[in-house]
């Protein structure tokens, strides 16, 4: 096979989940699948999404909504980003300051001990803000097109909360997220790791839950390139896709977690002390000094569960939440979008050659399955995470319109039924 392009620039936002480039660099893995690839830190997601639009960059570290967003009307440059593997499932938290922690308690002290914690405690902050006179709640999200944009929504919107009326919304890079937090900037954030431990650990903040018990282990990152580039240089493609693959199963062993938390720390990657890093690498999710967050396995999931696949109905959910919040101005069709953008034929073309199982379908339905599962329409059975939305409801992506149809709490600028109808 001949790589039509071996030298390579792959852009990062410094998180716990760019450990996958970290490791296929240091590993050895790019080398492996003759690449050359040189790691290239970016200050922001706006900076991701510009520098592989303009081509300063080969491919990136990605947030999942970007890749479908990129499709939209004049989006990202007018280059469309197409992915054929994901990087992680979850990693993400919501952390508010320790004083809006304590106007929670002493809103609603129940709330706060549910797990999952809901947003009814900060509800009736919000309520009590309003008719007091107080500056709304300001609360930080890292991109626009994000899961931890969406997921803080959803996560508000269950609970009647409009985040773009009762509260005020920013964005800020997720490595300067716990500094807002401590200079008063943001009352919460909802930010990827290591930031939200960064926030504890600095006594800034409390983590009191994880998207992952929000949007129930939904596609977080994503190796992203450029259409045109895909097309021009297919070998180079799977090489990346076989490279990036083989380090997030070696991620996947518990038995590298000290060493991966070595590798991150290094400045060239978070710049982090290990320790920072080791509660997700490590799946607990928790410091022993937490009081805020439970031990839970599954906080960041690299590989199992079938991690790595493009799932056409994480992307069309994520659709349906910029309809929802009025990021979709004009008709769209959905399942046009998710067909060019997701790509599960080359994931399974490379799994295949790694000895990875692959599910045989694109899409399965999300929020159905409040327990594990196994997958047996595959190459093998696989076990499969919950899939449970933090306000109970099931969501099928065949039928995105019935879906947005359902939400009491949206900024519609269309109708859900411009979205299009599957053919």
């Amino acid at each position: 096979m001949s790589i039509e392009q071996p030298l390579l620039k792959i852009g990062f936002v410094p998180l716990t989940d760019m450990a996958p480039l970290a490791i296929a660099k240091e590993k050895g893995f790019f080398e492996k699948y003759g690449l050359d690839v040189r790691l290239v830190a970016q200050n922001s997601w706006s900076q991701v999404r510009e520098r592989l639009a303009l081509g300063e960059i080969d491919a990136a570290h990605i947030l999942a909504p970007m890749i479908p967003a990129s499709w939209l009307n004049g989006a990202f440059a007018d280059e469309k980003f197409v992915s054929a593997l994901t990087l992680n499932l979850n990693g993400n938290a919501i952390t508010v300051s320790n004083s809006l922690y304590q106007e929670l308690l002493d809103a609603d002290f129940d709330a706060m001990l549910e797990r999952p914690t809901t947003a009814r405690a900060l509800r009736k902050v919000i309520l009590r803000r309003a008719e007091t006179g107080r500056e709304p709640l300001t609360i930080g999200s890292v991109f626009p097109f994000s899961s931890h944009n969406f997921a803080m929504r959803y996560w508000l919107g269950a609970q009647k909360i409009n985040p773009d009326r009762d509260v005020h919304m920013i964005v800020a890079p997720p490595p300067i997220m716990a500094e807002h937090m401590e200079s008063g900037k943001v009352d919460a954030f909802c930010v990827g790791e290591p930031w939200n431990t960064v926030a504890e650990t600095k006594g800034v903040g409390r983590t009191i839950v994880r998207t992952n018990e929000i949007l129930g282990n939904m596609t977080e990152k994503m190796l992203g390139v450029r259409q045109r580039w895909a097309s021009e240089n297919p070998n180079t493609h799977r090489a990346l896709i076989l490279a990036v693959l083989e380090a997030l199963r070696w991620l996947d062993a518990k038995e590298n977690c000290l060493e991966s938390t070595q590798i991150l720390s290094s400045s060239h990657y978070v710049g982090v002390k290990p320790h920072l890093l080791a509660p997700a690498l490590g799946g607990g999710g928790a410091l022993p000094s937490r009081r805020s967050l439970v031990e839970f396995p599954d906080y960041l999931v690299f590989h199992h569960y079938a991690a790595n696949f493009p799932w056409r109905s994480h992307a069309v959910w994520y659709l349906t939440q910029m309809v929802r919040w009025g990021q979709v101005a004009e008709p769209i069709n959905v399942f046009d979008i998710v067909r060019d953008a997701f790509l599960p034929e080359f994931y399974r073309e490379a799994a295949s050659a790694v000895g990875i199982p692959c599910p045989a379908d694109d899409d399965f339905a999300n929020g159905a399955c409040a327990r594990p599962w196994v997958l047996h329409d595959a190459d093998a059975p696989i076990v499969m995470p919950r899939q449970e939305f933090i306000d109970g409801r099931d969501f099928d992506a065949r039928d995105p319109v019935g879906y947005i149809d359902g939400f009491a709490q949206h900024n519609l600028r269309i109708r859900a039924s411009d979205i299009a109808a599957k053919d």
